[in-house]
């Protein structure tokens, strides 16, 4: 088929590379600006930069809603649209401008996790799988009929850093098989339950600050999916930021105040943590290595002088 590819970062180009060897034809691409917008260096990688390589035109847009981009659509002769990190609207007028319309790729297991930083979020509830899916694009976004997915397993010590790594190489097997679905059938794509989605907002730094009255393990898990290159999970002590690279569930139990730097474990120290946490049921959150606001990495036993502390 003839295909016109909506993408952007490592995603895009990953994607870009993997239909250049298929026996379909990518026959326009269109992009976000790459200047201008900060991202972790893990997602770098230019889709633009590897059309023009291979002569296939480019157009940039940070909305895909105008009519010159729908004639340009139409004009290239694209049979069907492919969206991957698009991060932006795509109106209903350009997605269906390709003859067969626009299918979509988001990393998530949908209906679940819609919207974005799907593997942060996900990573932050103790999902025990990810994935990706293969889906119509329709007015709604994310909630088209399911073409196929693909499930990544989630291990306890994965990043989200890991995750985006094991995933982000399967796209192009995801939408290569999506289009011999397309192509040859079945065509009995599944209809997304509204009652099992669940829509997320994107991630800011207020989002990313330690609540001590939630759980050891929801407070691993938080750490874990921002760990670099996302913006550290952190809280404050002595007024000051404090970044979380590393910490685990204490073996003790440790009751009081939460908040509070309660003992050493190992090279970390052990702070209260938990819901009932002055009941003194609940394990720890152990900080193993911190980094404080001028960018130096600490082991948290020796960043923290003396116990009794108290960190918000």
């Amino acid at each position: 088929m003839r295909v016109v590819l909506f993408g952007y970062q490592k995603w895009g180009a990953r994607l870009l590379a993997a239909l250049l060897e298929s026996r379909h034809e990518v026959v326009l691409t269109v992009s976000h600006p790459e200047e201008g917008e900060w991202a972790p260096a893990i997602f770098e990688e230019s889709m633009g930069d590897l059309a023009r390589e291979h002569g296939i035109p480019v157009v940039y847009r940070e909305k895909a809603v105008d009519d010159e981009l729908v004639k340009a659509i139409k004009d290239s002769g694209a049979e069907i649209g492919l969206a991957c990190n698009w991060r932006t609207w795509i109106s209903p007028e350009v997605f269906s401008a390709p003859s067969r319309g626009t299918v979509n790729t988001h990393d998530s297991l949908l209906p679940k996790y819609a919207g974005f930083s799907p593997l942060n979020w996900a990573l932050i509830n103790g999902e025990s799988q990810v994935g990706i899916t293969a889906h119509w694009m329709d007015a709604d976004l994310d909630r088209g009929d399911i073409i196929t997915q693909r499930t990544v397993p989630v291990t306890p010590t994965d990043t989200t850093e890991d995750l985006f790594h094991r995933t982000v190489g399967l796209f192009g097997e995801l939408s290569l098989d999506a289009f011999d679905r397309i192509e040859h059938g079945p065509h009995d794509w599944l209809r997304q339950d509204p009652e099992h989605a669940s829509f997320f907002h994107k991630r800011a730094d207020p989002d990313n600050r330690i609540h001590w009255d939630r759980s050891a393990r929801d407070l691993v898990n938080l750490v874990r999916a921002q760990t670099g290159p996302y913006p550290n999970a952190w809280c404050l002590h002595e007024g000051r930021r404090l970044r979380v690279l590393e910490a685990s569930v204490s073996q003790e139990k440790a009751g009081g105040t939460i908040g509070r730097v309660f003992a050493r474990e190992g090279r970390g120290v052990i702070v209260v943590a938990g819901p009932d946490a002055w009941r003194g049921g609940q394990h720890g959150l152990v900080l193993q290595r911190v980094l404080d606001e001028d960018g130096v990495e600490h082991v948290a036993g020796d960043w923290f002088r003396r116990m009794g502390d108290y960190l918000e």
